[in-house]
């Protein structure tokens, strides 16, 4: 019988992944959880040690030696105790040492007063710990079956929730591929994990993008946590450092340190900046991320759903380094505030809109992406906009300066006309 029962355990173990001490000490634990229930008390600390080979079991109860104490006082400092802690437990706080000092504590199920101890062991000392042997009934496994049964299986899905924990933590702030899985209440999905669920809230899901029942995507893991109900995983397709992950993953140069990020903005689903550096003056760190014919670049810009990326290149050069990060227009000056952290960035006409982006988005990413405040500037001066600006703001100040140059146009379509008719005339 013995070595059926060693049998099962590595069963369990190889079924569950799970170390064979682990399963052990939950037999052990069901085992002693069981024995109280049934043949002890809530007042005993019960330990059990089981040997699987040999099918025999020791039972004994550990306490703690501690000084004798008046009984009287002793109830009278508990119920002080217990008239406290339901004043802190309004409060909405835990019991601090401070308001517990100086009053009388004693747990009986794991400590003793010396003068009992005394009675079980002659030789015992203040600050021992006494183990008093328990019988073991003939049919305290048939009774305790069903306790030990049910504990064991909560020991065993903690182990598992354990293993689950520790493996995604490994992998906290990388990228998982995941099944979508339902919709939650509060608007986020439920992303199937294989072992376990993630969460995607909708505040980490990116604008426009369709998350269909079934679909396979990956998913940047934001946090790993242990909940009261097991691991809980917060994913994310918005996030910036997904964008970095990516790279290192799809560009080797990155990967091996040859090639730096120095900078990411994002405005997730629409468009990211990222800015590159290397000091070995042999390789290209542009080239290297947009790969031949641009096949490391599209493989990214798959990953993130269709996004847009502009890879530029970083340089310590404030001026460089703005006049690059609002590519794809062309810049022909930038003035720094360097007390306020400031840029003005001066463009021709027909590049300000450029400069700008859609609803600005092209220049506060170059703001996020440099961190320096920038305001475009036309040369003519009739108009400038700053990367904090409102994007209503945005659109209408482009709205006017597109009417403006329509006006001029028109303006200029007029005079040619005058200047026909007049020549017809003569």
């Amino acid at each position: 019988m013995s070595s059926e029962i060693a049998k099962s355990l590595q069963f369990i173990c190889d079924e569950k992944g799970l170390e064979y001490n682990v399963v052990l000490e939950a037999l052990q634990a069901a085992l002693g959880a069981a024995y109280r229930k049934d043949f002890g008390n809530k007042q005993q600390n019960i330990q059990v040690v089981f040997d699987p080979e040999t099918g025999d079991m020791k039972v004994w109860d550990e306490k703690e030696v501690v000084e004798d104490m008046d009984e009287e006082e002793l109830l009278k400092d508990q119920e002080e105790l217990a008239k406290r802690r339901e004043e802190a437990h309004k409060e909405e706080r835990d019991l601090s040492e401070e308001e517990m000092e100086g009053l009388m504590r004693f747990n009986p199920k794991t400590q003793m007063m010396i003068s009992e101890a005394k009675t079980h062991d002659k030789k015992v000392k203040l600050g021992d710990t006494i183990k008093i042997d328990l019988e073991v009934p003939g049919d305290f496994g048939r009774m305790a079956a069903q306790t030990a049964k049910q504990v064991i299986i909560q020991k065993l899905r903690e182990a598992e929730r354990g293993n689950v924990f520790e493996d995604f933590k490994k992998q906290e702030k990388g990228i998982v591929q995941g099944v979508v899985q339902r919709r939650d209440r509060s608007g986020g999905f439920i992303i199937d994990l294989g072992k376990i669920t993630g969460i995607l809230p909708s505040s980490e899901m990116m604008p426009r993008e369709r998350y269909n029942l079934g679909n396979r995507m990956r998913f940047y893991v934001l946090s790993v946590d242990m909940g009261s109900r097991g691991p809980e995983i917060i994913l994310s397709r918005k996030d910036k450092r997904m964008v970095e992950v990516v790279f290192n993953q799809e560009i080797p140069e990155i990967a091996s340190g040859e090639v730096i990020i120095k900078g990411i903005a994002r405005d997730a689903g629409n468009r990211s900046k990222v800015s590159v550096f290397t000091e070995d003056e042999s390789i290209d760190p542009i080239g290297s991320c947009i790969g031949q014919r641009g096949s490391r670049i599209t493989t990214i810009i798959e990953e993130l759903g269709g996004e847009k990326i502009d890879v530029i290149q970083y340089s310590d050069k404030a001026e460089d380094y703005i006049k690059q990060a609002l590519s794809p227009a062309k810049v022909t000056s930038v003035e720094l505030n360097e007390e306020e952290k400031e840029a003005v960035a001066m463009v021709e006409s027909d590049q300000f809109s450029l400069a700008i982006g859609r609803g600005g988005q092209n220049v506060r990413l170059a703001a996020d992406l440099t961190d320096w405040k920038i305001k475009v500037q036309d040369l003519g001066g009739e108009k400038e906009i700053s990367s904090d600006d409102d994007m209503d703001d945005v659109e209408k100040a482009l709205q006017t300066k597109n009417t403006s140059v329509e006006n001029t146009e028109e303006k200029k379509e007029e005079e040619t006309v005058k200047d026909s008719a007049e020549e017809v005339v003569e």
